[in-house]
């Protein structure tokens, strides 16, 4: 740094702001100072840092399910926010969820010394565990509601899942189903939680409820027995791949999506604008979801801040798989 700021002629400190992204540096001085950082091919000494502030500069994330989307996405959501407040991520991917497995990740970011754990792991118990679990730093879960042991940030799931119940209601349907994901997931309980309540409000009962697995071909299977039975107008669908295998099995046995039966799907998956017909579905904002973790993390960290828990809003995408129900 005593090289840098010689080259750049200016002082050890004003390089220091400069590493930190510290806002009192004018332009014209953090221009010379990146110059001659590249001119030199500085790198910052982590470990030598880490001894003077006390702080590794990394985040653990700890996961499950990862090769699902919305726990991948999390994943990359909470990597980006991270990297853009400085920190690296260190993540931890359990094969099986149990109080033991998830003690073990826990302890092994202890021994790394990390800043602070993100915890990604989308089943109700995992937040047990965490509150009984003492740890010196600060914990963040997805999911959780969040208290003055455990910070939470979530999508509103149950919020996401009225947006997409209403707006099918609005459009007159009074027969709505929902092919669910595993009632063992958080989100995926949410989301049967909002269905029913939309119907309640509206003054109806639920109609027919099955218990899916997020892929594509439980949701080509159940679509089958839909098609044959033809019990509700619409269906409201816990996934984008789940959706994609239901339109596939209406599109085989005659029935046209929208006019004999309406289409919501939920997460807003890239590929969903190109189904055929293009998918109505609720969106997530995982990047927003990742920044939220990571504030709500450092914030905690910084400042002791006793704010438990953040929430970002879903958003309906309307496409071409919804329409009035013919009897309407």
């Amino acid at each position: 740094m005593e090289d840098v700021a010689r080259v750049a002629g200016v002082s050890h400190q004003t390089v220091s702001r400069v590493l930190n992204n510290h806002p009192n540096v004018s332009s014209k001085t953090r221009e010379r100072v990146e110059q001659a950082i590249t001119e030199l091919g500085y790198r910052r000494n982590t470990a030598a840092r880490s001894l003077v502030t006390r702080r590794s500069q990394t985040i653990g994330v700890l996961g499950s399910e990862m090769a699902q989307y919305g726990p991948s996405h999390t994943l990359l959501g909470v990597q980006q926010a991270a990297r853009d407040a400085g920190y690296f991520v260190s993540v931890a991917g359990l094969r099986e969820v149990t109080p033991e497995t998830i003690k073990d990740a826990i302890a092994h970011f202890m021994d790394q010394g990390v800043d602070g754990i993100v915890v990604t792991v989308p089943h109700p118990g995992t937040f047990d565990v965490l509150r009984d679990i003492t740890v010196p730093v600060p914990l963040v879960a997805v999911g959780s509601v969040g208290d003055e042991h455990l910070g939470g940030a979530t999508v509103d799931q149950q919020e996401g899942a009225r947006l997409a119940v209403q707006h099918l209601l609005d459009l007159g349907h009074k027969q709505i189903g929902h092919l669910s994901g595993p009632v063992d997931w958080i989100d995926a309980a949410a989301r049967i939680d909002g269905w029913r309540e939309a119907l309640a409000e509206a003054g109806l009962e639920p109609a027919t409820l099955i218990e899916g697995d997020w892929s594509a071909g439980c949701g080509y299977r159940e679509g089958l027995k839909i098609a044959a039975d033809r019990c509700v107008t619409a269906l409201f669908v816990a996934n984008d791949q789940m959706a994609l295998g239901v339109l596939r099995a209406f599109n085989e046995t005659g029935v046209q999506v929208p006019q004999d039966i309406s289409v919501v799907g939920f997460d807003d998956q890239p590929e969903s604008a190109y189904f055929i017909p293009p998918l109505t579905t609720v969106a997530q904002d995982f990047e927003e979801l990742g920044q939220r973790c990571i504030s709500l993390l450092l914030d905690r960290l910084e400042n002791g801040d006793t704010v438990s828990a953040a929430t970002v809003p879903p958003r309906l995408v309307v496409r071409s798989t919804t329409a009035p129900p013919l009897t309407a």
